[in-house]
């Protein structure tokens, strides 16, 4: 039976979020031996907050990766040769892919995280750049009122951020030109937009700055050939070559993440099972919008991974 796994990003982190897998030792100590490597406790971090503290990018990039690691781990624990046929990520959770298909080292992982978290925050100011969500377009009118805003606008820009399922897609760019691009969306039957609570405008031109520097940053980390294929938010292919990786990592930040055809791309070859390694079920839910054919397992907890194993190994 062929399976994927899938790993999610900022947006699935909660305070609590790894209460459920208190029957893996495996997942504990993937957050001491990252907490040793990173200089501070996450474990805490994720059990007792505050949400402030959890939805801090500089720490929820690092906190959302060893959840991701430490699911997959808990997976791998349960034994069995059932192995994923291919992985992706949503945005950070791209990094947790390239960790359990063994590209990058756990510990590198959490390093450039961070660093790409900073670098992000750093590349725009808060309060200048934006995103926002637009519910009931088709993909081309989002494209196409991208392109009407950033038109009109004086030097300032709007893009599509995230593909993330069919009549769900997110812009980004500078806030005033979020802003028009939610009104002219509505005004062109979009079901709703809503600002979302970010303070970084991800995946679009703006992160150019952020760009440079993890393609800095990258050419002093060592990567390997994936074991298992990775398709990568950019471009919805798989790289064995790690100077390809690293180049799609960089172009990542810019480009909108391509999730929807990620979902039918795990489809047509034959991928109708998705696990999603990682608190929450937001990747789950997308996945079922995009396909109602493909079954997808969130592994919110040891009952669910237990479940999941049951079923696929």
């Amino acid at each position: 039976m062929r399976f994927a796994c899938v790993f999610p990003g900022q947006g699935s982190q909660s305070v609590g979020m790894m209460n459920g897998y208190a029957d893996f030792p495996i997942v504990r100590k993937t957050f001491a031996e990252a907490s040793d490597i990173l200089g501070q406790d996450f474990w805490a971090v994720a059990e007792d907050g505050p949400a402030d503290k959890v939805n801090l990018t500089v720490n929820t990039q690092p906190l959302m990766l060893m959840a991701g690691v430490a699911v997959y781990r808990a997976w791998e624990s349960l034994g069995g040769d059932a192995k994923p046929f291919f992985m992706a990520g949503h945005s950070l959770g791209e990094y947790t892919a390239l960790v359990a298909s063994g590209v990058l080292a756990f510990a590198d992982a959490l390093s450039l995280v961070r660093f790409r978290a900073e670098a992000m925050q750093l590349a725009v100011p808060e309060g200048v750049g934006a995103m926002a969500a637009i519910l009931g377009l088709e993909d081309e009118l989002v494209r196409a009122v991208c392109k009407q805003v950033t038109d009109a606008s004086d030097g300032e820009l709007l893009e599509p951020a995230n593909f993330n399922s069919p009549g769900q897609i997110v812009i980004a760019g500078h806030r005033n030109a979020v802003m028009r691009g939610m009104e002219l969306a509505a005004s062109k039957g979009a079901k709703r937009t809503l600002m979302l609570p970010v303070s970084v405008p991800s995946h679009c031109s703006l992160m150019s700055e952020a760009a440079e520097k993890m393609q800095q940053k990258l050419e002093l980390v060592t990567l390997m050939r994936p074991k298992i294929p990775v398709l990568h938010n950019a471009d919805v292919q798989q790289h064995d070559e790690p100077a390809e990786i690293k180049k799609i990592l960089v172009r990542q930040l810019c480009e909108p993440v391509r999730w929807t055809e990620t979902i039918r791309s795990f489809a047509a070859a034959g991928v109708l099972h998705v696990m999603e390694c990682g608190p929450g079920k937001v990747l789950s839910g997308l996945n079922k919008r995009i396909d109602g054919n493909v079954q997808s397992f969130a592994l919110t907890d040891g009952i669910a991974l237990q479940h999941a194993a049951a079923v696929l190994m």
